[in-house]
């Protein structure tokens, strides 16, 4: 089936894509210019939006590859389907890295909630305090 352009009136591109993994090549190397993969790396691209510079992948690492600390020139998100991203040794889990800190195997579930708890209110207060307004 063939995508469809929606009519937006931005000049990003609103595309409904339907893709199937089997029908996604591997690449390695050079990724659109955006990304540098190192040896033994692989990825597929899933989408690319030339316009925000955002890519959005599946990464194949070798076995036991730990990542560097590193930066990119890009927005992307990675989908990891099995094992474990590390990077610079640390193992990222999408959760907390969305929440924005990072996991600590020694805090108990319910100290974690704790945790989450905490900022939600800290932030919450500040916000109030400062009288600030989504945009």
């Amino acid at each position: 089936m063939k995508a469809r352009k929606s009519k937006a009136k931005d000049e990003f591109d609103h595309t409904f894509r339907a893709i199937y993994d089997r029908d996604v090549k591997w690449e390695s190397d050079d990724v659109r210019g955006l990304l540098k993969l190192p040896p033994g790396v692989k990825v597929k691209v899933l989408n690319y939006d030339p316009v925000m510079k955002r890519v959005d992948i599946k990464l194949r690492f070798p076995a036991g590859y730990v990542e560097p600390a590193h930066t990119h020139k890009s927005w992307h998100s990675i989908l990891v389907t099995k094992g474990r991203m590390c990077v610079a040794g640390k193992d990222l889990r999408q959760k907390m890295i969305t929440l924005g800190f990072e996991p600590d195997a020694t805090k108990s579930p319910a100290e974690v909630a704790q945790f989450i708890r905490g900022e939600r209110q800290k932030w919450a207060r500040l916000v109030k305090e400062r009288n600030i307004k989504a945009e």
